[in-house]
C-alpha cells in the first residue's frame, strides 16, 4: 500500500490551489491527488469564467472582505488572469437603482471552455513536473479515518493528512463521508432557477460587461452569463437514491471560435430553510426528479411568449417566425415550466426579470427561451474545528461542493486555506 504525505481528493480549482500552494512550500512532500472523472474536472473545465471581486463566490461566513481580498491577490498571483474591461454601464447602474436592484461592478475574466482545458493542462503538467503525483479515473470509495487509508477503485493508498475538495457534483458524495465519520453538517441552502437564452440585442449589456451581476429583492440574482459563442448544455446528477436527472448550464467558447449571436444565463433564487430544519439537497433533487417526469426525461423549455400567455410551448414554438432563432440545447422538451417549478420561486424569478427588462429593455422578447431545471447544490455546511476548514483529526475540505466557496477563485483560495492549515 502506498503511503502520502497528502493525499487531495478532486483536481477542480480547490484542489489545485491546495496542491500548488503544498509543493511550493514543502518540494519534499509526497502528494497525490485523484479524480474520479478520466479528465481533470471542475469550474476550470466548463466556460471557465472566473470573478475577483469580493463578495462573489466568497460565503460570508467563511471569509471577511479583508481576509478574501488577501488569498485573492495569491489566486491572482497563479492564474494571472487578462481582466475584461467594462463601460457604458451608468445608466444600467442609474435604472437598476430606482427598482431596488444591485448592479455589482466585479473585476472578470473569461477563457472560454476551450481556454479552460488549455489552462487545465498547463497546470496539471506542472504539478506533476513538481513532483505531484495524479490519478485519474479514481474514484475514492469509503474511508478508515483511524488507520488513515481510503480505498478507491484502483487501490487502498495511506495519508498523513487528507483534503476533500469536491465541487457541486460532489456534494452528495462528501456527505456519504462526513455521515462516515461523523462530521456534523446542515444543508439548507440550495439555489433554483432558470437558464434564459436570447438574442444577443436583446440583452446588449454583455458587450459592455461580459458577466453582468445583479442583484434582485427576494434573493434572486443573475448567475452564469455566456455570450460570443455561446451555448446551453446538461448536466446529468444522481440523486442519493441513485435516481439521475438533468439540470441545465451555460457555456461559451473563447473569442477564436465564431459568435452565434445569443446570449445565456441563469436567474436564480435562493432558498433557505429554517424550521423545521429540511435538507437542501433532497428538496433540489425531488425538483429535479419532477422536471424529469414532466419533460420525459429531460429538461423543460418555455418560450416567453408562450408563458406570457399562460400556454406551454410546444415544437412549432420553436420556429424561425416571431420565434425568431433556434435553441441551442436541443434535448429538451417544450413544455409548461409552472406546472413543475414551486409557485413562490418562481414568482420571485419572473418579477425580476420583469424588473431585468426595464433594465434593458428586450430581455422579455416573446421569443426568449427560459430553460429549467437549474439547480446548484452548495448548501453543506460542515462544522469546522478552525480556520482553515479542519473537518475532522487529519482531514480537511475545500470548495464548492463543501460549502467554503461559490466559484474558481473563491474555491482555488479556500483550497489555500486548507493547505495553510495542513503545513501547519
Amino acid at each position: 500500500m502506498e503511503k502520502f504525505d497528502v493525499i487531495i481528493i478532486g483536481t477542480g480549482p480547490a484542489g489545485l490551489g491546495a496542491a500548488f500552494h503544498l509543493i511550493n512550500e514543502n518540494k519534499n512532500l509526497k502528494i497525490l491527488m485523484l479524480d474520479k472523472e478520466k479528465v481533470s474536472t471542475g469550474g476550470l473545465r466548463n466556460d471557465c469564467k472566473m470573478n475577483f471581486t469580493f463578495p462573489i463566490g466568497f460565503p460570508f461566513e467563511n471569509w471577511s472582505k479583508e481576509q478574501a481580498e488577501s488569498y485573492l491577490e495569491k489566486v491572482t498571483n497563479k492564474l494571472k488572469p487578462e481582466i475584461f474591461d467594462k463601460k457604458n454601464l451608468s445608466t444600467y447602474f442609474k435604472r437598476a437603482e430606482k427598482l431596488g436592484v444591485e448592479l455589482i461592478n466585479i473585476k472578470q475574466s473569461h477563457l472560454g471552455t476551450d481556454g479552460g482545458l488549455k489552462l487545465i493542462k498547463k497546470l496539471i503538467a506542472e504539478l506533476e513536473e513538481l513532483g505531484v503525483e495524479i490519478k485519474l479515473g479514481t474514484e475514492m470509495t469509503d474511508i478508515d479515518a483511524k488507520s488513515k487509508t481510503i480505498s478507491t477503485n484502483n487501490g487502498t493508498f495511506a495519508y498523513q493528512k487528507l483534503l476533500i475538495a469536491p465541487g457541486r457534483k460532489g456534494f452528495s458524495f462528501l456527505q456519504t463521508i462526513m455521515d462516515k465519520i461523523g462530521i456534523h453538517y446542515i444543508d439548507h441552502i440550495v439555489d433554483i432557477g432558470i437558464r434564459i437564452e436570447t438574442r444577443l440585442e436583446n440583452y446588449p449589456i454583455v458587450s459592455d460587461y461580459y458577466d453582468p451581476k445583479f442583484l434582485f429583492p427576494d434573493k434572486v440574482r443573475t448567475f452564469c452569463t455566456n455570450s460570443g459563442a455561446a451555448y446551453v448544455v446538461r448536466e446529468k446528477y444522481t440523486t442519493s437514491a441513485g435516481k439521475p436527472y438533468f439540470s441545465v448550464n451555460g457555456h461559451a467558447f473563447s473569442g477564436t471560435k465564431p459568435p452565434n449571436g445569443l446570449v445565456n444565463f441563469a436567474m436564480l433564487k435562493t432558498v433557505k430553510f429554517t424550521h423545521p430544519l429540511a435538507s437542501g439537497q433532497e428538496f433540489a433533487e425531488n425538483l429535479g426528479l419532477q422536471a424529469m417526469l414532466m419533460g420525459g426525461g429531460k429538461p423543460i423549455m418555455q418560450r416567453v411568449g408562450d408563458f406570457r400567455l399562460g400556454k406551454r410551448s410546444k415544437l412549432e414554438s420553436f420556429n424561425d417566425d416571431l420565434y425568431n432563432f433556434k435553441p441551442t440545447q436541443t434535448n429538451c422538451t417544450p413544455g409548461d415550466i409552472s406546472l413543475s417549478m414551486p409557485a413562490k420561486i418562481l414568482r420571485g424569478i419572473w418579477k425580476s426579470m420583469k424588473s431585468l427588462d426595464t433594465i434593458i429593455p428586450g430581455v422579455l422578447h416573446p421569443g426568449t427561451i427560459m430553460y429549467y431545471p437549474e439547480i446548484k447544490l452548495y448548501a453543506n455546511k460542515p462544522e469546522y474545528l478552525d480556520n482553515n476548514f479542519k473537518a475532522a483529526e487529519n482531514i480537511y475540505f475545500a470548495g464548492d461542493g463543501a460549502g467554503t466557496s461559490r466559484g474558481i477563485t473563491a474555491a482555488w483560495a479556500s483550497g489555500i486555506r486548507a493547505a495553510e492549515g495542513i503545513l501547519k
